[in-house]
């Protein structure tokens, strides 16, 4: 019985240290996230990735090939519109900053 208790221990130990702590996800962005899946979200494709931006934690909100021309919202952790990529204009900044070379990409929220 003691080796068993042991074994469990020892796992719970080593399952403790080597899970990642989950970052949460601000409120105003959950929220944000079920209108864009319900709204504006084409029935595949569409995402909701997060970013490491000039410092800060920012979303990029993409609804997906179905529009034509579509863009991509980024929005920062406090729900403030930064800008918005692709478009008819092809739009690659930020701030004046281009955001694919400077953003590192933290992995997505939610895609479907």
């Amino acid at each position: 019985m003691k080796k068993v208790l042991f074994i469990l221990l020892i796992g719970f130990v080593w399952a403790g240290c080597t899970k990642e702590k989950e970052e949460a996800i601000p409120e105003c962005i959950q929220d944000r996230l079920m209108s864009f899946e319900t709204n504006e979200a084409c029935p595949s494709g569409a995402s909701l990735k997060k970013y490491t931006f000039q410092g800060n934690r920012v979303f990029a909100f993409n609804p997906g090939g179905c529009i034509a021309d579509g863009t991509i919202e980024i929005i920062s952790e406090n729900c403030e519109v930064l800008g918005f990529l692709g478009g008819i204009t092809g739009e690659t900044e930020i701030n004046g900053i281009d955001f694919d070379l400077n953003a590192v990409d933290d992995g997505y929220v939610w895609t479907n």
